[in-house]
């Protein structure tokens, strides 16, 4: 068989150890960590997802080496706590036996203890650990560790890999990245030492050196170890790509694959986590530049979700390897269809963060693309005993979602579109580059639809006597919603263009923009405006803007706008005239803002759908329809419905 993606479907040797491809899977956080920290049931099923998709390897994160200086929330690994080792075990097993090599992140968070605690006021009665004394930014104090805790955990490092691989462990890796232990070491800016751990790089990087000396130790010849670095920290004050370079040649014949990521917690969490605002494999350079000077094996990391690119990474020189978290809980069937050529089938990433929003918030793992991530221990449901028809109205990302679930349960489906194409208003995102996954979001649906066998009407408005005539069994109901245009004077004058109808109009925006509107959509499309060069204000009547932005996309979101956007909040839009808008600012003053173009996005109704409550035996209102809101509540509610016929 000739392979679409050679490169990315080569196994690779590292160690003794034989990997199936070049596509693994980089540390995600656990699902249902126990109270005493073991891998509950729900974690097993989330690792072994992803081997069952096709990665060559998982890696279980966190591992915490040392829980005496580093009391975070995070997976342990001891004789002492019953059912550790066990959990970990079975763990292992669930990855190997799908053919993909399980490893285990072993971690020490060091300052940062208890970042991953949802308990606030345990997170503050935590000692934090550090190089070196001092108080962070929240005023938190941070203890230097001793020679003798220093030695601590050196050993623990090799104590924890010995008892990972006697679990069943074919590799581990060591997180010396993102700002943890490691990396505070190795940074001058946290490490202000002036015993052998401090000074030179060569001082700095010295617990790094005896931590991957007692892990080779403790696992023996031949097991492969996997090191995460930094290549740089990229903020002023850390260290930089030449410094990388050096920590990596240090490494160079004591690892089996570095692994190079980049940033640092406390002043680069996005970038370690590009967000949608950054170019895809936006930290690649920094692999590729390390990787001229070793003769170790690369891997490279961040917002890597496209098959081609990754090949041609790999094709180029830049990396061995690529590693992947978020596109892999948006589909972790990914590395499956690159290998065998289904790459038209897979439900990429949108880098909106809703996974790294709701573990802070709720301690849950969800993702806005893939409803099963976090309930993958979840009983499958059988197929159904009765095969009904069932009518979908409306073929936005909810609809077809719901047709997917319905038809893969063996229903008959047919799903009805009023428009002449699928997507709904996924398709208004396609002019905006850096949300172009959420419109390839729509295809990958259509495609999905069509391998399931659901029949797709277009040009078909499903009204109560189009279902009489159909007579289903049940009935979806996903007509989505459409845009509200305020009654403002001069709202319907050519100057205006509705944020749905933007990729329609995009030819007709100005060089001057005004945009009516601060929630989500407003201030996404006033970034892209400005950031094609367009002088862009935005209008919000409330006092803050994106309220409904999740908590890791919103910060990111307000340092872009604060960037490239000129931001009026509790203005009031009053009318818009040939030179912009008129406003009226909280203290009653009156002014006109500038712009040419003014796009309306100040939200969204749901369409009208009470005649057809009574259409069908069963019955189920879903996504926008219901309440407008997300792309996760659409799909989700979709995939429900569609599992509930």
């Amino acid at each position: 068989m000739i392979r679409k993606y050679p490169r990315l479907s080569a196994p690779i040797q590292l160690g003794r150890v034989t990997f199936r491809n070049r596509m693994f899977a980089a540390p995600t956080g656990a699902t249902d960590i126990t109270w005493d920290c073991c891998a509950g049931p729900g974690t097993r099923a989330f690792y072994e997802r992803r081997a069952r998709g096709g990665a060559a390897n998982v890696t279980v994160s966190e591992l915490v080496v040392h829980p005496e200086t580093d009391a975070s929330h995070m997976l342990h690994l001891e004789l002492q706590t019953p059912g550790s080792l066990a959990g970990f075990t079975m763990t292992a097993d669930a990855i190997r036996r799908h053919g993909a090599i399980p490893s285990v992140e072993l971690s020490h968070s060091g300052q940062y203890a208890g970042t991953y605690l949802v308990d606030k006021n345990k997170k503050q009665g935590l000692t934090q650990y550090g190089p070196s004394n001092g108080v962070r930014p929240d005023g938190k104090p941070v203890r230097a560790l001793d020679a003798k805790q220093l030695a601590e955990i050196v050993a623990a490092y090799g104590d924890k890999a010995a008892l990972a691989k006697r679990a069943g462990f074919e590799m581990v890796m060591v997180h010396a990245g993102h700002g943890w232990l490691i990396n505070q070491f190795l940074s001058p800016f946290f490490n202000r030492r002036t015993d052998g751990y401090g000074g030179s790089l060569a001082g700095r990087a010295r617990l790094l050196m005896e931590v991957m000396d007692s892990v080779r130790t403790a696992v023996g010849p031949g097991f492969p170890i996997e090191v995460r670095i930094s290549g740089s920290e990229l903020f002023e004050g850390g260290y930089t790509l030449n410094d990388g370079i050096e920590i990596a040649e240090m490494l160079d014949g004591k690892a089996d694959l570095i692994h190079v990521s980049a940033g640092s917690y406390q002043f680069g969490f996005f970038d370690t986590h590009p967000s949608m605002f950054s170019a895809h494999g936006c930290n690649v350079y920094l692999a590729a530049e390390i990787k001229k000077h070793v003769k170790t094996p690369v891997a490279t990391v961040g917002a890597l979700n496209d098959p081609a690119h990754m090949e041609d990474i790999l094709a180029s020189g830049k990396a061995d390897v690529v590693e992947m978290a978020r596109a892999l809980i948006a589909d972790p069937e990914l590395p499956a269809k690159v290998v065998e050529g289904r790459d038209d089938e897979i439900t990429r990433c949108l880098r909106c963060f809703v996974c790294m929003a709701e573990r802070p918030t709720t301690g849950t793992r969800r993702c806005a693309v893939n409803p099963a991530i976090g309930r993958e221990s979840d009983p499958p449901l059988p197929p159904a005993r009765r095969v009904k028809k069932v009518l979908i109205a409306g073929g936005g990302c909810g609809g077809m979602k719901a047709a997917i679930a319905a038809a893969q349960r063996g229903h008959r489906v047919i799903l009805c579109e009023r428009e002449a194409e699928l997507g709904g208003i996924l398709r208004s995102e396609q002019a905006i580059p850096f949300k172009r996954e959420m419109y390839q979001l729509g295809l990958t649906l259509a495609r999905q639809m069509e391998l399931e066998g659901v029949e797709v009407r277009l040009n078909t408005e499903l009204t109560p006597a189009y279902a009489e005539r159909e007579k289903p069994d049940a009935l979806i109901i996903a007509v989505g919603s459409e845009p509200i245009v305020p009654p403002l004077p001069g709202m319907d004058g050519p100057n205006v263009i509705l944020v749905n109808d933007y990729y329609r109009r995009k030819a007709e925006c100005a060089d001057s923009v005004v945009v009516l509107g601060g929630g989500l959509a407003g201030c996404e499309c006033a970034i892209h405006l400005a950031q094609e060069g367009k002088k862009v204000s935005l209008v919000e009547m409330r006092p803050e803007v994106a309220p409904d932005a999740n908590i890791r996309h919103r910060p990111i979101l307000l340092r872009t706008l604060e960037e490239l956007v000129k931001v009026h909040t509790s203005h009031t839009g009053l009318a818009v005239t040939p030179e912009g808008l008129l406003c009226r600012d909280a203290e009653g003053r009156e002014k006109v803002l500038e712009g040419r173009t003014v796009l309306c996005a100040v939200g969204q109704r749901s369409r009208r759908h009470d005649d057809l409550l009574d259409a069908a035996p069963f019955v189920r209102v879903i996504g926008d329809a219901v309440r407008p809101a997300t792309i996760t509540q659409a799909l989700y509610q979709g995939w429900h419905a569609g599992l509930d016929v």
